[in-house]
């Protein structure tokens, strides 16, 4: 059984301890930190967490705990998981990882040098549809990934610090496309080296001084690229697709907002719909579990069976560095308004790589571009000769 310490007692720290209490009953959240005393009776009353602290340092090294999860906003990572490494207890720590690359690295640093297990609790990377596809992708079900195209939109997030640039480091990019990005990098080989970016990113609607919306491409060594389209300004709720496209498949993916469960409402569902649903009357769209719908359970399953096992995760302090590392690249090319290369001083995937395409053999004279079907039944195949380059194409009728 572990131990655990929340720090945090906002949105994201209540999702943890639903998810955390429900589905590993052996586990227990013993205390929560955080700085508003009377938000943190209310927490420790609603998820009968038996103690509470507004000091972090106290809460990380007086009630035998075991291990530590970060969801505190993001300019207090740092500290606490240099709190987390001084007491030797694991983390986890929420995503972003850090603010920039250069604060992720020095977290990374941080934990390595301690030797204490850690994990990044990027959620959406182990949603249920995440995790099989991933499962497809890997054993070969689409080929080899072309592109992978990733989209989380909202009307934007729920608490103050969010819109601070100073306390998030960014906007829309740094809130969102960090859960994009590395759905991105799974499906494309997270030992696959992420080279350059071309983002846009702009404040459309929200007055502030970070972006409320962004687009980006994330260029791989294999050739691959992987998009992101993020927002801070869609309205309808909160919107969660994916594609992957293949040399021999596709996927598409729909995990929230559009899943399946429609309900038309003239007075009003009366209560909670779903995360950042901005209506509960009308044509409303519930979510069945959002513990397991957004990952939450199958995340913390494997984290915790990982820290009991002495085995690193699917998620690690590792994968939020290299996260962090293609959002500082993001915003460099929103300024220069050109592709940015990725700075990883720190890589451990593969040096080189095999390009994408691959030539296949019809016949000694010729490759294989494409074979298709035609309405009125025939087989057209077009072929490239291998010695002169030229095209042909082959018309065979039933």
């Amino acid at each position: 059984m572990a131990k655990i310490a929340m720090l945090g007692s906002g949105f994201i720290a209540g999702f943890y301890t639903q998810a955390l209490q429900a589905y590993r009953n052996r586990d227990e959240v013993i205390v929560v930190y955080g700085r508003d005393e009377k938000n943190l009776q209310r927490f420790s009353t609603q998820y009968q967490v038996p103690n509470f602290s507004t000091d972090m340092a106290e809460t990380i090294n007086a009630y035998d705990v075991d291990l530590v999860v970060v969801g505190l906003p993001n300019h207090l990572h740092l500290e606490a998981i240099r709190l987390c490494a001084e007491a030797g207890k694991g983390v986890l720590c929420t995503k972003p990882l850090g603010r920039n690359a250069g604060e992720a690295k020095e977290i990374l640093g941080i934990v390595e040098k301690a030797g204490i297990f850690h994990g990044y609790l990027e959620d959406l990377a182990y949603t249920p549809k995440t995790l099989k596809a991933l499962e497809s992708v890997q054993n070969g079900a689409i080929g080899k990934v072309t592109w992978a195209r990733s989209r989380e939109t909202h009307p934007g997030p729920h608490s103050d610090w969010f819109w601070n640039i100073e306390l998030a480091g960014g906007g829309a990019i740094v809130d969102l496309a960090c859960h994009c990005i590395e759905i991105g990098r799974n499906y494309i080989g997270k030992d696959i080296r992420p080279v350059e970016v071309m983002c846009w990113a702009d404040t459309l609607v929200k007055p502030i001084a970070a972006e409320d919306n962004a687009i980006g491409l994330v260029k791989y060594a294999t050739g691959a690229i992987a998009q992101f389209e993020v927002s801070w300004s869609f309205r309808g709720g909160l919107d969660l697709r994916d594609e992957v496209a293949g040399t021999d498949g596709t996927l598409w993916i729909n995990n929230f907002l559009r899943t399946g469960f429609d309900m038309f409402s003239a007075p009003g569902r009366g209560g909670y719909v779903s995360e950042k649903a901005e209506t509960e009357s009308g044509w409303i769209f519930p979510v069945g579990d959002e513990n397991i719908e957004l990952g939450y359970l199958h995340m913390f399953r494997d984290m915790i069976n990982c820290f009991e096992t002495g085995q690193a995760p699917m998620e690690t302090f590792y994968d939020g560095y290299v996260v962090n590392a293609i959002m500082d690249a993001c915003y460099a090319s929103v300024k220069s308004k050109q592709w940015e290369p990725v700075e990883l001083s720190v890589w451990r995937g593969k040096e080189k790589v095999e390009p994408i395409m691959e030539l296949k053999d019809y016949n000694d004279q010729y490759y294989l571009v494409k074979e298709e079907k035609l309405p009125d039944g025939s087989i057209k195949t077009i072929l490239k000769d291998k010695v002169t380059g030229e095209f042909k194409q082959e018309h065979m009728f039933s």
